[in-house]
Formats: C-alpha cells, structure tokens, sequence
C-alpha cells in the first residue's frame, strides 16, 4: 500500500482510465474526425453529436465505479466550519450551472437539433455568445466543475481523480478553444485575449458592454 491507502496498481489503473477517457473524448470531439466522418459517412453526421454525447456519458462509467469502489485512506474530511464553507461554495457552484443553462441551446447541445433538422455540416452552428458567466471566465462548466470537485471529501482514488479531472480541464479547455478559432476567428482570439481561461482574476472581464460590443455582428 501507498501513502495514498491504495495499491500501486490502483494507482496506474485510476491514472489509465481516466486518461484513455481524455484521449478518446478529445479525439471523437475534434474536427478532424468529424470531417472523416462527414466525407465517409455524411447520411451520419445528424447524428454525430447525440453519439458523441452518448459515447461520453458511457465511458464515464468505468473511472467513476472505481472511485466508487476503492476508497484509499481519508486525506481530508471538511467539519465545522469548513464543512459548511466547502458545502455552501458547491452549493454555489451548481446553482451556478443550473443558472447558466438558460444562456445555452440545450437542443444544440444535445445534438437534438442537428438530428431534427437533419445538419451535415461540420461546425457547431452557435452563434458566438458571451454570457454573464462568460464575461469572467472563457470555460464557466469546468470552472464551475472544479469548484465542486475540490470542496469534497478527499481519499486517495478521489485525490487522484480529481488531478486527472483538472489535468484534462486545462488541457481539453485548450483543444476546444482552437475549434472556436476556427468557428468564430478575430472576435474569439480578441475574447480570449481579454478574459481568463478557468480562473477569474479581477483585473481580466468584460463588462456587459464590452460583451455586447464584441458579439455585435460588425465586430471584426
């Protein structure tokens, strides 16, 4: 046994499927896929963000059943006044999420308007938008995430996930964003050159007209 309360072994399998989760979540969501896609099998394409969705959901099953599984040894345990402290900002966090839905096409989202309308096209069809939330930080859902992830209670399997979680947040926020160079061009790489990635910081956001400015169709 480790420090951590689990097995080596433990350790490189958490590790593992977490990062095979990363590697093929960020392969089905790239371009270059869906262009093959798109190219071989364009009759599919209506259908390729209900599968991606699906196919998502579904590969989270196997990280998040050993975290069920394997509980390694208490590395913190919130009481007191941390307790409602580390509660109340998760809290906070998922009514944030909750919140922030009705600034999104859930149908697009979803796929469900790519399926009903029958869209073969490649690009997500969004029109570039900067929500409250957006005005803050570029990636508001993992920013929101981490919040919850890191005001649980940690052991060891949870600790680890937690570091591969964060890991593939920064690195997947970076994937993203070049798929939304391309979609939306000057007016994201201005957006991003004014606002944080993940964390506010209280000298980089918009104002709400600096937002609207930059979402007005004449903006380069």
């Amino acid at each position: 046994m480790t420090g951590l309360g689990l097995t080596v072994e433990q350790i490189v399998l958490t590790c593992a499927v977490w990062v095979l989760y990363g590697l093929l979540h960020s392969f089905t969501a790239s371009l270059g896929l869906k262009r093959w896609v798109a190219r071989r099998w364009p009759g599919q394409m209506p259908l390729y963000r209900l599968a991606f969705n699906l196919l998502s959901a579904v590969l989270l099953i196997p990280p998040l059943l050993l975290i069920y599984l394997w509980h390694g040894d208490w590395l913190w345990q919130w009481t007191g006044v941390g307790w409602w402290i580390s509660n109340g900002l998760a809290l906070a966090a998922m009514g944030g999420f909750v919140w922030s839905l009705r600034y999104y096409d859930g149908s697009e989202f979803i796929g469900l308007r790519q399926w009903r309308e029958r869209e073969r096209r490649v690009e997500d069809q969004e029109r570039f938008y900067i929500s409250p939330l957006h005005r803050f930080v570029r990636h508001p859902w993992y920013s929101l995430g981490l919040v919850i992830i890191w005001t649980r209670d940690m052991d060891g399997v949870f600790l680890i996930s937690s570091l591969m979680i964060t890991g593939y947040f920064m690195l997947g926020s970076r994937l993203e964003e070049r798929k939304l160079l391309v979609y939306h061009g000057t007016r994201y790489r201005l957006y991003r050159e004014r606002v944080p990635a993940l964390v506010p910081l209280p000298w980089r956001y918009l104002t709400a007209a600096q937002a609207e400015a930059l979402m007005r169709d004449d903006c380069p």
